[in-house]
């Protein structure tokens, strides 16, 4: 049930996003619809869940689900480049500034990073409610969040002293952590809701999340994952697998899982698929 959903999420945000960039023209627009193509579209589900569970109508839910995509895959495109952490393949396939150039990978960033902001602002939704939302995003997105995550995960590749469990929790809270926060809680914001369950999901949630991957780095297929594997060791960077171990950090995911699952308890048996959702990030094989 729960991959039929996903699938169905996918389909259906892919679709909405190739009609939201058909307007944007030449390389650039062939760059954008390059970089958001693809991808389990959880973030996405996210958005698109908690605006079911609030009763939100379908065109701004699918907006939004189309703005934190677009974010998301902004983020991806710097990421991968070479000031970063320099990646050939993302999703299988050439990374942007692969396949275009470098200052195409900029501009096609900072182009989806823009749209994102442009889809919220269009929201069919109280004036009170968008601001909301796109203070959110600012800072979910910005110097208090993923951007804020990038820097201090940079500068740890440098430090003389590895950062600590703490340390590196904080760092992903904001790298990985805050594009959940706000997609979980999308819904909730929307509707003038109280989001404080699904934020408690999404923190553990997104910490669950990154132990996956970081266990993904160690024993994942480059074939399944779609991106190198191994990266992590080779640079001698500290993740939750080098500092707990492989099976400590398997386990310390499993039970975050669980603490995502009992935020739930508010909305009962309508909150399955984000159950099932939390269980999924660390069954995943990409």
């Amino acid at each position: 049930m729960f991959k039929t959903a996903l699938a169905g999420t996918a389909e259906t945000v892919t679709a909405h996003l190739e009609k939201v960039l058909s307007g944007y023209e030449g390389e650039l627009g062939a760059a954008m619809r390059y970089a958001c193509g693809g991808g389990k579209r959880l973030r996405a589900f996210l958005v698109l869940e908690s605006a079911r569970l609030h009763g939100v109508a379908e065109a701004p839910a699918l907006d939004a689900a189309a703005a934190i995509e677009a974010l998301h895959a902004y983020s991806l495109v710097h990421d991968d480049m070479p000031c970063m952490d320099d990646d050939d393949l993302r999703r299988g396939l050439p990374t942007v500034h692969v396949k275009w150039d470098e200052a195409m990978a900029v501009l096609t960033g900072d182009a989806l990073q823009s749209l994102a902001f442009e889809l919220v602002a269009g929201l069919d939704l109280p004036a009170e409610r968008r601001l909301a939302l796109m203070q959110g995003l600012a800072r979910a997105g910005g110097g208090q969040g993923m951007v804020l995550g990038q820097v201090q995960d940079i500068a740890a590749e440098s430090a003389s002293v590895p950062l600590t469990l703490d340390q590196i929790t904080r760092l992903q809270a904001l790298k990985t952590g805050a594009l959940f926060d706000w997609s979980a809680t999308a819904g909730a914001v929307m509707a003038g809701a109280d989001p404080a369950p699904l934020s408690t999901y999404a923190s553990a949630f997104g910490l669950a999340f990154q132990i996956a991957d970081d266990i993904l780095d160690v024993e994942g297929d480059e074939a399944a994952t779609g991106k190198r594997v191994g990266k992590d060791e080779a640079a001698g960077k500290a993740t939750f697998v080098s500092l707990m171990g492989l099976e400590p950090a398997r386990s310390e995911a499993g039970r975050l899982v669980s603490l995502a699952c009992d935020a739930l308890a508010p909305y009962g048996e309508a909150a399955e698929n984000l159950r099932q959702a939390a269980r999924f990030v660390i069954s995943r094989q990409s």
